[in-house]
């Protein structure tokens, strides 16, 4: 684990040095009527904030005027840009063009290094713990999100013949640091090595009370608030890790967000497509409709001519800059040929090539794009009727590169690559009411089963697409059967064809459920008709060959009032799943169980 120090550790400033530089910043006003003991908390505090920013007090200060000026002059940061449809590829899946990307990308896999984001408590989502130890499967519960990542990249690294192992680093907040450190602790780094994950904890930034960048304080203690995602770049450079990977051999690095459960199947196809264009930069997208809550990736070149950008531009930004240039006087409305906005929906999971990354962060010292967003407490929009502080996000780091670093993104199915879990379910029930994706516990889960279904049948299996539907807490649920391919099986659509021998035939029906875990072959003929759960552990396989499974199965059921009282991963979901009836086959090895009934 490294700490998160900031640019200088080594430059912490006197209690003197600190005072002196508050009152040039015009922050006099923080020591009015404070005790000698609070004057002295509160530049142990600002020495402090001055050596984790990336440039310091001053940057953050001089940052935050000229920000604040524009804001409070109304002028838009898009405002001298044309916007363009930009450069990518759009991928259907299983196709030739998606499966010959697939086979690029696993070639590349190996030189990967993975950034999950994951600052975020459960709060929202009715859950009081961190969101990456949330369960994505009701049937395997025990698996948290974070285990589902770190067996996905195991499986990578094992195989993609990687020569050494494939980091992760994680950015935490104050909320998360020390629960994702015992959770790691305490399942010995779900099989990861020591060394091998890399922990960096954001910090937050003074929050201001007006127009003029005054620091908010109260009892001798400045006002402080997250800065937003985009801290993932200052901390990977800061902690060092970037520089390490770089001289590790990784040449792409790869972030992902907490609570996206799937985003790994289609990983290596994206990295194909980073390979196959040179994309320093490349934004995973979805097909998006127009006025969705979701950005639009747009190529926006400065109406001189000085500079083309490839960015993300936020969906309450996207309507206002389109309707202010004559190509797309319309707004944010759909491309009759596909009915989706030609501008690709962005979902935060981005591949970076590794030698730009380190060359643009060490020529910015780490200052990344920031932006406020302050409300105003009247007409002269010079106070704030709460502090507001900078901002930043992890997709504008574009802005940063020079205009020559090519820049793209890879749309791909959304039902492949998105499907997060951002609503507890009383919220999602009232999306879902209003025409909206609820986004909750459910429809992810449901969107996982439906993917591991959709692989499994683009593999060539006969598996029924409607299983059971009905709605859960006011949130309607059509699941199809009950497919789980763990991370150990299979990552992506290339690697599940290659458990499936030349002659199998796998067959389900709707009721029915399956879980493959491990080195799993279908050589000749499976039916299911029931649950069956295969299960190949420590580096054994299991070769099935002639099965056919009956039984009870399991049946999803709502909750009662009881369950959810004393349940919360329950009560986020307002079903569960009975376990009536299940053939279970487990091999610890070694070599292979040939299974022939």
């Amino acid at each position: 684990e490294s700490g998160s120090q900031g640019p200088g550790e080594s430059r912490r400033m006197s209690a003197d040095d600190i005072k002196v530089r508050l009152e040039a910043l015009g922050q006099s006003h923080l020591f009015e009527g404070l005790s000698q003991d609070q004057e002295k908390a509160l530049l142990a505090q600002a020495a402090e904030l001055h050596s984790q920013l990336p440039g310091g007090l001053d940057a953050y200060v001089a940052s935050a005027k000229k920000l604040l000026q524009n804001a409070s002059e109304g002028i838009n940061p898009f405002s001298s840009f044309n916007p363009s449809v930009p450069d990518g590829e759009a991928l259907v899946t299983g196709t030739p063009a998606f499966l010959s990307m697939e086979a690029e990308g696993l070639k590349h896999v190996a030189a990967s290094g993975f950034v999950l984001v994951a600052g975020g408590l459960g709060e929202r989502l009715g859950y009081n713990g961190i969101k990456v130890s949330l369960p994505l499967y009701e049937a395997e519960r025990q698996r948290s999100f974070i285990e589902l990542y770190i067996q996905h990249i195991l499986t990578l690294q094992r195989k993609s013949g990687a020569s050494s192992p494939l980091p992760l680093a994680i950015m935490t907040s104050d909320d998360t640091h020390d629960l994702t450190a015992v959770l790691l602790k305490e399942n010995k780094n779900f099989g990861m090595a020591e060394g091998q994950v890399t922990l960096m904890k954001q910090n937050k930034v003074p929050a201001m009370m007006d127009s003029s960048a005054r620091f908010a304080a109260k009892g001798g203690v400045i006002e402080t608030k997250p800065h937003g995602h985009g801290d993932v770049h200052t901390l990977m450079l800061q902690s060092g890790t970037v520089r390490r990977w770089q001289d590790q051999g990784i040449k792409w690095v790869v972030f992902f967000q907490d609570t996206n459960g799937i985003i790994f199947r289609a990983l290596p196809a994206v990295l194909g497509v980073s390979a196959s264009h040179s994309f320093d930069i490349n934004s995973v997208c979805v097909p998006r409709t127009p006025g969705e809550a979701v950005g639009g990736i747009c190529r926006l070149e400065q109406r001189d001519g000085s500079r083309t950008v490839t960015v993300n531009v936020e969906y309450n930004q996207l309507d206002p800059l389109l309707r202010s240039t004559e190509a797309f006087s319309s707004g944010d409305v759909a491309d009759p040929a596909t009915g989706h906005s030609p501008f690709p929906g962005n979902i935060n999971c981005l591949v970076f090539a590794t030698k730009r990354y380190l060359e643009t962060l060490e020529s910015k010292h780490g200052v990344v794009s920031e932006f406020v967003n302050p409300k105003y407490a009247d007409d002269s929009r010079t106070l704030f009727k709460s502090a507001t502080r900078l901002e930043c996000m992890m997709q504008d780091f574009p802005m940063l590169l020079p205009p020559e670093a090519p820049v793209g993104f890879t749309q791909i199915d959304r039902w492949l690559c998105f499907s997060p879990v951002k609503n507890k379910i009383q919220d999602a029930a009232a999306k879902a009411s209003n025409g909206l994706p609820p986004e909750c516990a459910g429809t992810a889960e449901r969107d996982a089963l439906a993917l591991n279904a959709n692989l499994l049948r683009m593999a060539g299996a006969s598996i029924p697409t409607e299983g059971h539907s009905a709605t859960y807490a006011g949130v309607p649920l059509s699941f199809p059967p009950m497919v789980i391919l763990l991370p150990s099986f299979a990552t992506c659509l290339t690697d599940v064809k290659a458990h499936m021998g030349p002659k199998f035939n796998l067959s389900m029906t709707a009721r029915s459920a399956l879980v493959l875990e491990g080195d799993v072959e279908v050589e000749g003929r499976l039916e299911v008709d029931g649950a069956l759960v295969v299960k190949a552990n420590n580096g054994a396989s299991i070769v099935i060959k002639n099965l056919k499974v009956q039984n009870q199965g399991w049946v999803i059921q709502a909750t009662t009032e009881e369950e959810e009282r004393d349940d919360e991963l329950l009560r986020m979901r307002g079903y569960k799943v009975a376990k009536m009836g299940t053939r279970e086959i487990v091999f610890d090895g070694p070599g292979t169980k040939v299974i022939d009934e």
